[in-house]
Parts: structure tokens; sequence; C-alpha cells
């Protein structure tokens, strides 16, 4: 009786566990229910526990034209996630002695310039060097970056940059030309390819037999999946055809089965000497000149969410999208990619997150104490921000986090919307708890208002993955006598080696670049104007325009000459 007893009560605990472990995987499919179908672009899912891939999946077609489906063995383009890769093989071969992070970068790139202060590798792990991003140069230039791009192009871009964007290790600033150039460092250092060094080191050694660094858009890439974006004003969706090739950067082609066999090596690292010292460095954060940490690891970013502590990168490029995210110490991790432009892959694989950890007690303070302090010290986190009693009106006007980068706050049928002004994003927002708000279906992100004056919010602090950033309300300005054919002229960039035409229509001023449509420049201050997040601050020499200088988010005081 006893023994029956016993097999009984294991019968039932299997079963319960089949039951959970069947209503998990229906919430997860859940999420991705509309793009489950045959006529759309979609995603790969994969859930990791306890060293297993647990679940895998995928959700809607990886090639529209040939109505292939996305499955886990589906190899997407991942975007920044191939970051990962190219550090990995930087700590390798200063494993093998080969590279000393400290090192100069003149020591391995000898015609790169020098500036006033020295640049070194680790500056450019960090993001911490001040070098201008090329993909945001090549957009400045009229260029588009699905075209081919040549390497020798763009790494003489970058060398033709007369000046940084700021001091190394004085900020942290995101600059896809850092790992560009790490890729050609490891190549000089290893005498190999970044292609040739990873596959021998890291792809076959742990079985990774679908990934590669795509650098040769001729190749064939078995098991592609192409990306997509969604039609303007229409049904129906536009491929986004790429001829990207350059590695570093970006560039690793890979699937969800082998993303699971490199997230187990951050458990028991394989590659190298072997042993946990690589993997350690691998969480180390830069430190920037005052003592402070970058916040950015070597191409990981640590944060946490809802009290759980998280290891992840995000990563797109075309209609691409994905997001690694481990949950180290739950022995967790989702990998989600996507070939469609509107994924939001963070904010799916925390609603993955919410349904895995659903029986998981959070500590919600812990989420809200998150250090913020790489972005400014200034402002209280949202943690510290008083609940007060605001309207809704007081909330409504413009917020700045940066000159020409606005939130526009407005009130419509009694809901709060808004409008981010650089790539003209809208969507309507919604009350948790005092003054503080979140997009419907996302809770990833937390939107703050605070120090009222003037009968007005001041401050809005938006929480996103588990960091804060400052808005300031931006006072409005008259544009009045302003001489807008002042402005009107040609003007040339030697660092772009690119022309704008500026012109007045209609009594609105409007900028140029090469064969690309006009856009708008609108009036923000005295001589200042903005267009599609890019500041231009027009120079003047006894009262006469002579040339300007743009600052566009990655890109800071780009200087251009009146012709």
């Amino acid at each position: 009786m006893k023994n029956y007893l016993w097999l009984a009560l294991i019968f039932v605990s299997f079963s319960t566990l089949a039951i959970e472990e069947k209503l998990e995987t229906k919430a997860i499919d859940d999420l991705f229910k509309q793009w489950d179908q045959s006529d759309t672009p979609g995603a790969a899912l994969g859930v990791i526990k306890n060293g297993k891939l647990v679940y895998a999946n995928g959700y809607g077609v990886a090639d529209l034209e040939h109505d292939v489906e996305i499955t886990p063995s589906s190899v997407f383009y991942i975007g920044s996630v191939s970051k990962q890769f190219v550090t990995f093989s930087i700590l390798l071969l200063e494993e093998q002695g080969k590279i000393n992070l400290d090192d100069n970068i003149q020591k391995y790139l000898p015609d790169f310039p020098e500036y006033s202060s020295p640049l070194t590798i680790r500056h450019f792990i960090h993001h911490t060097s001040g070098v201008r991003d090329y993909l945001s140069l090549i957009a400045l230039k009229g260029r588009s970056y699905l075209d081919n791009i040549e390497v020798d192009e763009v790494y003489e871009l970058i060398k033709s940059q007369k000046e940084l964007n700021f001091k190394p290790g004085e900020k942290y600033m995101y600059s896809n030309s850092c790992y560009f150039m790490l890729a050609l460092i490891v190549e000089k250092a290893s005498g190999q390819s970044m292609k040739a060094f990873a596959d021998e080191h890291i792809f076959k050694p742990l079985g990774m037999s679908s990934t590669l660094f795509h650098d040769d858009n001729t190749d064939i890439i078995k098991h592609r999946v192409f990306s997509y974006e969604t039609k303007e004003g229409d049904a129906g969706f536009r491929n986004l055809i790429s001829r990207f090739d350059l590695v570093g950067s970006g560039g690793v082609y890979t699937n969800i089965e082998d993303l699971f066999l490199w997230d187990q090596n951050f458990y028991n690292n394989k590659l190298g000497k072997g042993g946990q010292d690589i993997i350690k460095k691998m969480h180390q954060e830069g430190v920037l000149n005052n003592g402070k940490s970058s916040g950015y690891a070597f191409a990981l970013m640590n944060g946490s969410y809802k009290g759980m502590k998280t290891v992840h990168h995000s990563g797109s490029l075309a209609g691409y999208r994905s997001q690694l995210m481990r949950f180290p110490d739950h022995n967790v991790s989702i990998i989600m990619l996507a070939n469609r432009g509107d994924a939001n892959p963070t904010r799916l694989t925390y609603q993955v997150a919410d349904i895995v950890f659903k029986d998981l007690s959070v500590n919600e303070t812990e989420l809200a104490n998150e250090d913020a302090e790489v972005f400014t010290s200034w402002p209280l986190k949202i943690s510290e921000q008083p609940v007060v009693n605001i309207n809704k009106e007081q909330m409504t006007g413009n917020y700045e986090l940066r000159p020409g980068m606005i939130l526009s706050v407005t009130l419509q049928k009694e809901n709060l919307h808004v409008l981010q002004s650089w790539n003209k994003s809208a969507y309507s927002l919604k009350r948790t708890q005092g003054n503080t708000f979140e997009i419907p279906n996302d809770d990833a992100i937390m939107f703050t208002f605070s120090d009222i004056s003037d009968n007005s919010a001041q401050l809005l602090t938006v929480l996103q993955n588990g960091r804060d950033s400052f808005w300031k309300r931006k006072k409005s300005k008259e544009a009045s006598a302003l001489k807008l054919a002042d402005y009107a002229g040609k003007y040339y960039s030697k660092e772009l080696d690119a022309s704008y035409l500026i012109s007045v229509s209609d009594n609105k001023l409007n900028v140029k670049i090469g064969s690309k449509d006009s856009h708008q420049l609108f009036f923000y201050q005295k001589d200042t104007f903005t267009a599609e997040g890019v500041l231009i601050r027009f120079d003047r020499i006894n009262g006469k325009i002579h040339g300007f200088e743009l600052d566009a988010g990655r890109v800071e005081n780009l200087k251009f000459k009146k012709r």
C-alpha cells in the first residue's frame, strides 16, 4: 500500500509539472500569436533553463517570396549582439599574449590619427573613446547602410574626422566605429580575418555550425532569414534587401540552437585556456575618468528586471531585431530573433520572463534602485521621485534629453500621448500610480513627471531597461524677425566629403543631402535649427553666416563651411 501511494504521488507530481509546462508554453505562444501566420514575418524564440533548451519555436515566415517558415534552425542576422564575439576574441588574444587592453590603437593601426589624448583598446570596448559613429556618418553623407560599403571606405571616413565627440574616458557614447576597428585589430594581432579567427577559436569549438561573421555579401548562407518592414499606409511588407557585409559592429548570422551553445559557455567556459576568468572579465564594466562606471562591459550590459540580475544585449539592422538576455542567478536565458522592423525584442523578452518567472517573488524596490548614474547624477532617480498630485494638463509639453531630441506630450481624449521628434514614433500612456505612467502592454518603460513649477511638470524621468534618462521641459521660443534667406546656400564638410543644400520654400527652411529628399529645418533658438533628430548651429562672422556645426546623436560638432 505504501509503495502504491509513493508511486501515485510521483505520478501526480509529474502530471502537475507537465500541466504547468503546457500552460507556460501556451502563454508564450499567445505572445507571438499575431505573427504566427503564413503571410507575415515574425520571430524565433528560445528559453533556456538549467542548461537545457527547454523551449524553442518559430513564428511566421523567414522568406515571404518562397513561403519558408521560421524554425529554431532559421539563421538570422543579429546586429550588435555580434559585438560580444568581438570582445571575446580580443580577450582570447590577450590570453595568448598578443594584445594588451591598454595598448594605444596606433600600435595595431599605425595610420589612425592621434588626438590630444591617447585612445586605447579599452576605450573602444567600453564605448568611451569619443570616436564618431560610422553608421551615423554614412547616413549624414546621404548614403544607405543597406548598400555595399567597402571596409577601406569606412576606415577612411573614420580617419577623416578631425576631432572626437569628447575626451577619451570622459563619458559613454555608443559608437559602431569602435567595434568595426576592434575587428581590424583582431585581424592585425592574429593574422586572420575576424571571420576566420572567430570560426576557429569560438564557433567550431562550441559546435556552432550555423554561425559565422558574414564579410562577403556574395556568400551563400543556408537557412537564411530575410528582413522586412511594414508598408506605410498599406497592408503588406517591404523586403529590406541588404548588401551590408561589414563586421565588428555587427556581422554575425546565427540561430537559436547555436546561441544556446554560446549562452552555456558563460557558465562553463571551454574556450581558450578554459576556466571562468575570461568570463568574469566579459562582465566587467568600463571605468570613466571620474572613477564611475561607463555602464557597459565587454559588449554585455549588466542590469536588473524586477529585482533579478540580468546580462543582456540587443541588436538591429535593416528589419532584423535581436535580444539575448541571461538571468544568471536563476540559470535562465531568453533568446529572441526577429525579421520585422516593428519588433521590440527587449519588451517581448521581458514579457516571456514574466511567464517563466510567474511564481517567483520579485523585489520591485531593487528594480527601482537600479544604479543610473552612468547617465547623470543631478536629478532624483525614479525611486526617489516624490509621488505628488499632478494633473494631466500639467504634464503636457515638450521635454528634451539633449538639443533636438524631444518628447512631445499631449492630451488627447483624456489620455496622454507621446511623439518622439527624431523618428516620429507615437504612443499613448496609461497611469500606473500617482505621477508614473507606462505604455499599454509594455511595462518595460516607465514615465514619471515631477518638479512642479509655473503650474507645469519640469522633469520627465524615463526608466528603460533598468536605467533612468532625464528629460527637462523645453521652453518655447519665438522665431519672430527670422530672416530665412540668411541661411540659404551650399555647405561643405571636408570630414564627410559631402555637401548640403539649404534653401527657402513657402517660407520654410529646408535641407537636402545629395539626391535624398529634403527635410524641413525647424527653429530651435537663435541661429539653431533641428530636423529629424539633427541639430544645426549656424556660425556668423560680422553678422553673416559662414558655416554651421551639426550634432546627430553619436556625432557631435561636425563642421560645414558655406561655399
